[in-house]
């Protein structure tokens, strides 16, 4: 064979090897996404092959998509999808991508735990950033059985949430989410806090109790520490805490602005105008800044107080009951005043 013969042969076999190395690389390892930011792919209980590869297909190059279904269907995935959050980044290839969805090499998400009233609100919230569904949720925090196994009733459940922003992956379970959110609940209350509540004579669920009353009677956390003091003294001295946010939550009517004499005689545990002490349970998920209000309570003399007349979201204390009554009074003049009603 003379030379040129031979290089007759060698270029399509350049060619060739060409095409062995590049096609695996156009349909295995370059990027699947179009997009220039990360997408996540949510994947449930109810998706099929078929279904996760629909999931895909919008933000996939077609050819990266082509790749990523041979190597979906000739694995036998049909047969091993695991449920999760799945990132697919700009540049993964299928070869990446399938061995994330294969092995189940989900990523998680943050998720923050509101400062809700009810436990319906906390479900509805949480029910949209995970797999458990809304119901399956209120469910367990409205099941006597349950909440006793975790060292709770249905009244104080609520103590257990810990308003933080937690890693969590999406498919967890409602067993896993609750043991999750327990286990972060005793991390919280580490020995420091306990030593203060035992101090005061509180547990973490009356603690939990007092500062979710606190935390609706003020958004200002400067004025926490004040509040928690004054109804400190109201619990020494056996009175009733007389807390305003109680009668919203016995009625279930948040909306409320004025809270009028005949609404006190309201038939609910909740209900501290007639009933000494705390009630059963919080009436929300207590902030931090109001749990260590009370932990760390300024120690003063003050019995009453009323919010001032300015609308600042702050208050007027007093020490004895006519001095509050001036100080109701000028607050009422200032509701009239407005309008409000």
């Amino acid at each position: 064979m003379n030379i040129t013969n031979s290089k007759k042969y060698l270029v399509p076999a350049a060619i060739g090897v060409i095409l062995v190395i590049a096609l695996p690389f156009y349909f295995f390892f370059r990027s699947v996404s179009t997009l220039d930011e990360t997408h996540y792919l949510y994947i449930d209980e109810d998706d099929t092959q078929d279904s996760v590869i629909n999931k895909i297909k919008p933000i996939a190059l077609p050819t990266s998509m082509a790749g990523l279904q041979t190597l979906l269907r000739h694995a036998g995935y049909e047969d091993h999808i695991k449920t999760g959050r799945y990132a697919i980044k700009p540049g993964e290839g299928a070869i990446t991508i399938f061995r994330h969805l294969r092995s189940g090499q989900q990523e998680s998400l943050h998720l923050t735990i509101p400062e809700v009233r009810t436990m319906d609100r906390l479900a509805a919230v949480l029910g949209k950033r995970l797999m458990i569904d809304s119901a399956t949720i209120a469910s367990a925090l409205y099941s006597q059985e349950v909440t006793t196994k975790l060292g709770y009733d249905t009244c104080t459940i609520a103590a257990m949430f810990i308003p933080n922003t937690y890693d969590i992956y999406w498919n967890i379970s409602i067993d896993g989410l609750l043991e999750r959110m327990q286990k972060e609940h005793d991390r919280f209350w580490n020995a420091d806090r306990k030593a203060k509540a035992a101090q005061i004579q509180l547990t973490p669920n009356e603690v939990a109790t007092l500062a979710s009353i606190i935390d609706e009677e003020t958004a200002n956390n400067a004025e926490k520490p004040m509040i928690a003091g004054m109804y400190m003294n109201r619990l020494k001295e056996n009175m009733p805490l007389q807390a305003d946010p109680t009668i919203k939550f016995a009625l279930k009517d948040f909306a409320l602005k004025r809270i009028y004499n005949k609404l006190l005689k309201v038939d609910s545990p909740y209900n501290t105008y007639v009933h000494e002490g705390l009630p059963p349970g919080p009436i929300k998920i207590a902030s931090i800044k109001g749990t260590d209000a009370v932990l760390n309570h300024v120690n003063h003399d003050f019995l009453y107080m009323c919010a001032k007349e300015d609308f600042s979201g702050t208050h007027n204390f007093a020490k004895t009951y006519p001095e509050h009554l001036k100080n109701a009074a000028k607050y009422t003049k200032a509701l009239n005043e407005k309008g409000i009603k």
